[in-house]
């Protein structure tokens, strides 16, 4: 028995280097970095109310990051460096992905990393000494006056499918509401009487939209419409916006209503929800509504966003003038 524990514990003392090393191997998981992404997309959800959509856009942004962090075996967050952030975006240059979306998913490893330094997963962010250069902003589409009556007038009011379209079309002109917001709207949400609807913006933010006549018409009729699908399903029961199943509309779906009527209006460029909430926003500047008034019924959360269609309204103004006025100097 003596002779047997001796030659057992012969070994284990040799071994016992290795044996000592094995749980610093564990004490520092793969999935460290990983796990902190889970916890700051978790948070963002309940604390700031995130859409799905913003959900998916973080994700692809924190996966792409964790991806180049995977390449240099950097697996805990005090191992990221601003070299290695460096050489994540320079990888995604030479992708070929636009300056635009570069800076959009810096921004949100940015957000990431502020997380880690609040919850002292960090002492200081990567990033704290990396510039975030402005993408240019391209200047908003909008439609002409014409071109956004032709686009109401362009569905057949003689079908349940042609009432639906108009009090869609009719209430993301007369509002400027997103796509999101559109066909998230419920029955409750709408106050016909006094022509207003509350809807949910970016990050579950409430606002209250104003209605013009012509939606309330629109909505009024289509919501009377014998036609109109029974909702089916809790996730439907409220819905105002239907498809034939009787399923919420989506978004995409949205998109498909759009660009038909741009169709069917002879309208020559493409053009999509956004575009009429574009096309809302300067039309109500360009007859001089005030840019406070715009932010608000946009449900712009800063006003340095609202100001960009300003340059829409200008460059329209601009035009006008040298069309019209005989020393613009276009007419020499």
């Amino acid at each position: 028995m003596s002779r047997r524990r001796a030659v057992e514990t012969g070994p284990a003392s040799a071994a016992a280097p290795a044996v000592t090393e094995a749980p610093a191997v564990t004490e520092a998981p793969a999935s460290t970095l990983h796990a902190a992404a889970d916890r700051f997309l978790v948070e963002l959800a309940a604390a700031r109310g995130a859409s799905e959509h913003t959900l998916r856009a973080y994700r692809g942004d924190l996966d792409s990051f964790l991806a180049a962090c995977a390449t240099y075996a950097v697996t805990s967050p005090r191992a990221v460096t601003p070299r290695i952030l460096r050489a994540w975006l320079a990888d995604l240059s030479e992708q070929g992905l636009a300056r635009a979306s570069v800076q959009r998913r810096l921004s949100g490893v940015r957000s990431f990393l502020k997380h880690l330094l609040k919850n002292g997963a960090i002492d200081v962010s990567p990033a704290s000494g990396l510039r975030q250069r402005r993408a240019a902003r391209d200047l908003p589409g909008a439609l002409a006056l014409t071109e956004v009556e032709a686009l109401l007038e362009s569905t057949d009011d003689s079908t349940h499918a042609g009432r639906r379209d108009r009090a869609l079309l009719e209430l993301l002109y007369s509002a400027g509401t997103r796509a999101s917001e559109t066909v998230g709207l419920d029955v409750g949400d709408m106050d016909l009487g006094r022509g207003v609807a509350r809807v949910r913006g970016k990050g579950r933010k409430e606002r209250l939209a104003a209605l013009g006549r012509h939606a309330v018409r629109a909505i009024q009729a289509y919501l009377a419409d014998p036609e109109r699908p029974r909702p089916q399903g809790a996730a439907s029961a409220h819905a105002v916006f239907l498809g034939p199943g009787g399923k919420r509309l989506t978004t995409r779906t949205l998109q498909r209503i759009v660009s038909r009527a741009v169709l069917r209006a002879g309208i020559h460029r493409p053009a999509t929800p956004h575009t009429l909430r574009h096309s809302f926003a300067t039309h109500l500047l360009d007859r001089g509504a005030d840019l406070r008034s715009v932010q608000g019924l946009l449900g712009h959360a800063h006003l340095t966003t609202t100001q960009i269609y300003t340059h829409v309204s200008i460059e329209r103004l601009r035009e006008v003038y040298e069309r019209a006025h005989p020393r613009s100097g276009k007419s020499d």
